[in-house]
């Protein structure tokens, strides 16, 4: 048989009441209504649930037996019932995202905190990861949301741009080409090079740009992270170039940034999430505020 929450809430208001009058007036039912429910709910678990006599009105032993789990029932369907509605209001949950680092350690912060300001109570992790694994997070299912590089044509992924990221040149200071506000790759290319390592997606969109405009580029350092380029940079092993994203931290790093053309190269940065699948309440209020931010 199905018990039906109605009859669930009937039962527990004859018993706590033990008068059908009152309890008609705690579950908004009237008094034949409340009667059908309660002759339905016995009739289903096989037995009285209640001895009715001219002047009183109690629990039979097996109602006594039963009274225990239909308290817990309705306690855990309301449970359930305000969990579920704090996430839909926003006011309870939490939200994974996956970011490429250039973005993770510079915009999204800015990002979070206006999530933060706007959500307070909604728990947050971040996932510094190159750009190849933010898509692979977001496609496993890792992940709801996801910042990187357009992944291009795929079935399975939505990609919304948030802006163009023009890629500069990173030179240590006192470089001769460090006074000039825009340099020309086949300059840059004169001096030593540091690299991101493949399969770096930054990596491989450099060489076809090149490629393109018949440049070659031959490194003489490769690495995995940024960061280290920036400090390779500053202590004057070479030049590079990356995302204007990493602008302020080539900065700090003490390293000095230039404009760079013939060719210029961009990439759409967005927010990638996946096709097919619903984000939760959270997931789709951390997507309208990056959307909103930049």
């Amino acid at each position: 048989m199905n018990i039906t929450v109605k009859q669930l809430r009937a039962f527990v208001a004859v018993a706590n009441t033990q008068s059908f009058t009152e309890a008609c007036a705690v579950v908004h039912l009237s008094q034949p209504a409340l009667s059908v429910a309660i002759k339905n709910l016995e009739e289903g678990l096989g037995g009285p649930l209640f001895s009715r006599t001219t002047r009183t009105l109690s629990l039979t032993p097996e109602g006594e037996a039963f009274y225990p789990t239909a308290q817990r029932l309705l306690a855990d369907l309301d449970e359930a019932y305000e969990e579920m509605h704090n996430r839909f209001s926003l006011f309870r949950g939490k939200v994974a995202i996956a970011s490429m680092p250039s973005f993770a350690s510079n915009q999204l912060p800015i990002a979070l905190r206006n999530f933060r300001d706007k959500y307070p109570h909604i728990n947050m992790t971040v996932h510094d990861v190159i750009a190849e694994d933010v898509v692979d997070m977001v496609r496993d299912g890792r992940v709801e949301v996801g910042v990187s590089f357009d992944p291009g044509n795929t079935e399975d992924l939505l990609f919304n741009p948030l802006f163009d990221d023009r890629f500069i040149a990173v030179l240590p200071k006192g470089h001769p080409l460090a006074q000039y506000k825009a340099i020309k790759w086949q300059h840059l290319l004169e001096s030593d090079f540091i690299i991101l390592q493949r399969p770096s997606s930054i990596r491989l969109l450099v060489e076809a740009m090149l490629e393109e405009e018949g440049l070659s580029l031959t490194p003489q350092f490769e690495t995995h992270q940024l960061a280290t380029i920036g400090r390779m940079v500053a202590t004057g092993l070479g030049v590079s170039v990356v995302p204007s994203l990493c602008l302020g931290q080539m900065t700090e790093l003490g390293a000095v940034c230039c404009a760079l053309e013939s060719p210029i190269i961009t990439r759409p940065v967005g927010v990638i999430t996946r096709r097919r699948y619903p984000l939760s309440a959270a997931a789709k209020g951390l997507v309208d505020v990056l959307l909103t931010t930049y």
